[in-house]
């Protein structure tokens, strides 16, 4: 099999590897369509700060071989495969607490060698354990592979208050911050602010009714109030972008009472300055949101194929496997560009 793999800082170099034996309890998927992640960008060209350097965690396909003790799925399927599952155990305090993305088997399970890969094993306790969802055949390939950047917005959206007619500042409108423009509008939030230093995306923004403010332009407060039905800030910002100096920005933004929900995937060792004193009196609620879990994944499948959500729109270029450096340097500079799919 062949797959897509880290070779050097800012080099993929698509590799022949030996096809992993197949468990009892395992599936074979042959990959149709994978998209990249920030997560992956920031794997090849940054710092990421997770342990795992495997690329391509977006990934679905059909079933070509399974496993003698496999009995809920069959060769022929077409499936979503999660590359990470927890494990939901009586014992497990992050999985009792809501924090099954934090929880220790989450991290131990693995697709291999990759999602970005023409053929790739999910292990027996992903296919026991929720982390393959079959895809109705409303639902494409294509569509199938926003499944698990979706469910991280979802994710993301579960864990704070917000009410109809409120107001949000999405800062990064790349993929995943137009998803979340997208869950603004389905959730029934009234005034949806989008800022960028990149102009094809705040105009990809503008198209869905949002208002659109460059990110370094001075005004950008002022602008929102003038806005908005209170002149207090925005109930909720979304740092959807790696830059942190975005993070400050939200504490300007941000109401007094609102929230500040950190999104996007800081290099490792990012640090940044924050006045504390403002976050204090502003009684500012900073919220976390890493990952997704496989209740996350079945929610957005089914906002997906119900049509709820039109992930298709996002989809702006394909590449296949062997032109993974070009796709990757393309996501990098986001030049035109939305969500990038690598196909068969």
């Amino acid at each position: 099999m062949k797959a897509a793999i880290v070779k050097s800082d800012s080099n993929i170099e698509i590799k022949n590897m030996i096809k992993p034996s197949l468990g009892s309890d395992d599936i074979l998927v042959k990959m149709h369509a994978c998209g990249i992640c920030g997560s992956d960008v920031e794997k090849v060209f940054g710092k990421y700060g997770q342990a795992s350097m495997k690329l391509g965690h977006e990934p679905a396909g059909t079933i070509t071989e399974v496993g003698s003790e496999i009995s809920d799925f069959s060769i022929g399927d077409r499936v979503f495969t999660h590359h990470h599952v927890a494990c939901y155990s009586d014992d497990c305090h992050e999985c009792n607490h809501g924090n099954e993305t934090m929880c220790k088997k989450y991290y131990e399970s693995n697709l291999e060698p990759c999602g970005l890969a023409d053929e790739y094993v999910v292990p027996g306790w992903n296919v026991k354990h929720g982390g393959v969802l079959k895809i109705p055949d409303n639902v494409s390939f294509e569509e199938a592979a926003m499944i698990e950047p979706l469910a991280c917005c979802i994710r993301a959206w579960n864990k704070f208050t917000h009410k109809t007619n409120d107001s949000v500042a999405i800062l990064g409108v790349g993929p995943t911050g137009i998803m979340h423009v997208l869950l603004a509008k389905f959730y029934g939030l009234k005034e949806v602010f989008c800022l960028d230093l990149n102009d094809y995306r705040l105009d990809f923004a503008q198209k869905l009714e949002t208002i659109t403010i460059h990110s370094d332009d001075p005004t950008a407060s002022e602008i929102m109030k003038s806005n908005l039905q209170h002149p207090f800030g925005v109930d909720v910002v979304i740092v959807a972008t790696g830059n942190l100096k975005a993070l400050q920005d939200a504490v300007t933004f941000v109401r007094k009472g609102g929230t500040i929900v950190m999104f996007g995937v800081p290099s490792k060792g990012a640090t940044v300055e924050l006045d504390m004193s403002k976050v204090y009196s502003k009684s500012i609620t900073i919220v976390n949101s890493y990952a997704a879990s496989d209740m996350d994944t079945r929610d957005a499948l089914e906002k997906i194929s119900s049509k709820q959500i039109n992930v298709t729109q996002l989809i702006t270029h394909k590449y296949k496997l062997n032109e993974c450096q070009k796709a990757f340097e393309h996501a990098k500079s986001g030049e035109n560009a939305m969500k990038i799919i690598i196909s068969e």
